[in-house]
């Protein structure tokens, strides 16, 4: 099977893993506990708060551990709305925001949220969010980059956007952590949030940033851990391990957009006997992820490509994995204001670092075939 899902999760790097054996034998203490194995332990998970800090270039004071982007995601928003710049009960999002922010949102009483669609080139039009804006809005959450269309926001112009009004900016990082240079973006938002399994590093392990300026107040009442942001033992080995992949990555970051900008020609080259049919989601080479490739095959639900392709040997996908068991179209598809059945059509192929050029164009190969044999 040759693996092109790398969007939904990555293998465990094998140093990554080290370290957290490692991490799991040697500093086992509890971080919270005040003999010196705690304290060893304490020591470790402090200087992975502040090499993840320098990485994103915030303030270490502001960045809290949890299990991954969706509690991130949760957690963040709740903070941000237990300490609004001003009275409101308006919330602007991304259509096309990742399911945990759809799930905060949904369970939110008294507020009312406003949806913004992607324009065709898969971004969010800067002018229809400022018109959105009102004297009542205090939230406005748009992810960094998308993670069915590969598509990156223009996260400084909502940010200015977001200062000038008085209102809180949430950004899901998720697909952009050790993708693409943050240190500039970061700063800039009231909050975000990572994930360790995006970037070769454990499951279960991610953060959150929030701006320290920020007075917010806790969602779960008397959580002792991670300044009360959230409860539960802190997983000290997966933090270290995430924290090695995250060092490994954002070391090879421009050599690796180089690889994926060649590999995503490639498969586009080897769609070309098929091209009348396939309709690729994507902006300019500025504000596009390389290595993920959204786009649906006229004709041919995603469900049965994907099944097909696996068939073959390929490993492909519908969209999020997070949104996949809701038998719904990607939500991205509803923000492109796809049809239900254009936006069932939709499939995903997303590179990682064991992408091979020769496995590029056997699955584009295969996908031509599978089209050939089911138009005829």
């Amino acid at each position: 099977m040759i693996y092109f899902d790398f969007a939904a999760t990555t293998p465990l790097d094998s140093e990554a893993a080290e370290v957290f054996v490692q991490a799991s034998t040697e500093y086992f203490g509890n971080s919270s506990s005040l003999h010196d194995i705690g304290g060893q332990s304490q020591e470790l998970l402090e200087n992975c708060r502040e090499e993840l800090a320098n990485l994103l270039g915030v303030n270490k004071k502001g960045l809290y551990f949890t299990s991954g982007g969706s509690e991130g995601n949760f957690l963040a928003i709740e903070a941000l709305l237990s300490a609004p710049k001003k009275p409101g009960k308006h919330i602007i999002a991304g259509m096309a925001e990742h399911s945990s922010i759809h799930g905060v949102l949904n369970r939110l009483e008294g507020y009312s949220i406003t949806y913004l669609p992607l324009n065709s080139s898969g971004l969010i039009d800067i002018e229809e969010l400022e018109r959105t804006i009102t004297p009542e809005t205090v939230l406005v959450t748009v992810q960094h980059i998308n993670s069915e269309i590969g598509t990156i926001q223009p996260i400084e112009d909502i940010a200015s956007i977001c200062r000038e009004h008085d209102i809180h900016f949430h950004s899901d990082f998720v697909q952009s952590f050790g993708k693409i240079e943050l240190k500039k973006i970061a700063p800039l938002v009231s909050s975000c949030s990572f994930s360790g399994h995006k970037i070769y590093g454990p499951k279960g392990v991610g953060g959150a940033y929030i701006n320290p300026a920020i007075s917010w107040s806790p969602f779960f009442p008397g959580g002792s851990h991670e300044r009360g942001f959230r409860p539960g033992t802190v997983n000290v080995p997966a933090i270290a391990a995430m924290t090695a992949a995250a060092q490994k990555i954002n070391d090879e970051l421009g050599q690796s957009h180089d690889r994926f900008l060649e590999l995503r020609g490639t498969l586009m080259e080897a769609l070309d006997p098929i091209k009348e049919f396939v309709h690729i989601y994507q902006s300019d080479s500025d504000s596009q992820l390389p290595s993920i490739i959204g786009f649906r095959i006229s004709g041919i639900e995603g469900q049965w490509m994907m099944l097909e392709c696996n068939r073959y040997g390929f490993a492909i996908s519908t969209g999020s994995a997070c949104q996949i068991g809701m038998q719904a179209p990607a939500k991205v598809t509803q923000a492109l204001g796809l049809s239900l059945q254009e936006g069932k059509e939709f499939i995903r192929i997303s590179f990682g670092k064991t992408t091979k050029r020769e496995d590029v164009v056997k699955l584009g190969e295969t996908i031509v075939d599978i089209v050939k044999k089911f138009k005829n």
